[in-house]
């Protein structure tokens, strides 16, 4: 693996990893009601938009970061509506 995918890897694993604090806030405490439902929707389209981007230029860190954040992203979204 060249540098360039270590570094796209480094960058997925600590930008995706920066959700999974939110999700357990969210899932534990069963609160939504601080997290701007705007923001995700927004968040989960762009998400969706950059993996496909990722599978259509066959790039791995683009595919799994986004891949992941949108599995987060959709949770944090689930649980949202579900605690309303």
């Amino acid at each position: 693996m060249d540098w360039i995918n270590i570094l796209g890897l480094t960058a997925a694993t600590l930008t995706t990893g920066a959700f999974v604090p939110q999700v357990m806030k969210t899932w534990k405490s069963r609160k939504a009601k601080d997290v701007s439902l705007e923001m995700l929707v927004r968040f989960c389209t762009g998400s969706f938009l950059w993996l496909v981007y990722g599978l259509l230029i066959k790039s791995v860190p683009v595919i799994l970061a986004n891949l992941i954040t949108l599995m987060l992203n959709l949770t944090i979204l689930g649980l949202k509506i579900k605690y309303k």
